[in-house]
């Protein structure tokens, strides 16, 4: 099966409803179905730009470096107490990527990062959000933190800085210890790379 790629969506029309951190905007598309019939869909679009995350990886203690924190949409969404364990990630804030890992892995966590790596983009939830995250790895050294990390004051950050073995990391995700989308695909993409670590 192959997938046409050229465009079957035509934008109608386009609303914004709300702009601030984020642009939550109405829109109405027409999509040519692959039978050929034109049909009209209403949908929401929620846009508050790219972000990237990165995997902080120490080989010689085999161990990644999380952050926990609380987040509106998991509390929201029915997780218990709304804290999740997560890499540091963050928009770009029209930074390259490369530079946007950097800077949220220092402010995050304290590591400066080592050999950062892009290893693909996601979109965690496309059926409404723009999103697309660039994932990277890169190399710590967990020993030697060279800032503070915690997060930023002035932007409500309250960060907890957490080490795990690999093995135990990876092991949260089928007991539900890990729930975050991003995470979750860095840590598999982890073990099947195993070789490169060690």
């Amino acid at each position: 099966m192959t997938l046409d790629t050229s465009s079957a969506v035509r934008i109608v029309d386009q609303q914004t409803v709300w702009k601030r951190f984020i642009h939550l905007r109405t829109v109405v598309v027409e999509q040519t179905r692959a039978d050929g019939r034109v049909e009209r869909l209403d949908r929401e679009v929620h846009d508050h730009g790219p972000a990237a995350c990165v995997l902080l990886v120490d080989p010689a203690r085999q161990s990644v470096i999380l952050v926990r924190q609380f987040r509106p949409g998991a509390f929201f969404g029915g997780h218990p107490d709304g804290f999740l364990s997560e890499v540091p990630a963050g928009l770009l804030d029209d930074d390259a990527p490369e530079a946007a890992v950097a800077r949220e892995a220092m402010e995050e966590t304290g590591y400066a990062v080592q050999g950062v790596r892009h290893l693909f983009d996601i979109y965690s939830s496309p059926g409404t959000l723009t999103e697309r995250v660039g994932c990277f790895v890169a190399h710590i050294d967990a020993t030697a933190r060279d800032g503070k990390g915690g997060g930023v004051d002035g932007e409500g950050e309250d960060i907890e800085i957490v080490e795990l073995p690999i093995d135990e990391a990876y092991g949260l995700i089928a007991t539900g210890g890990i729930q975050d989308a991003k995470t979750i695909v860095m840590l598999q993409w982890l073990m099947l790379h195993r070789a490169e670590f060690g």
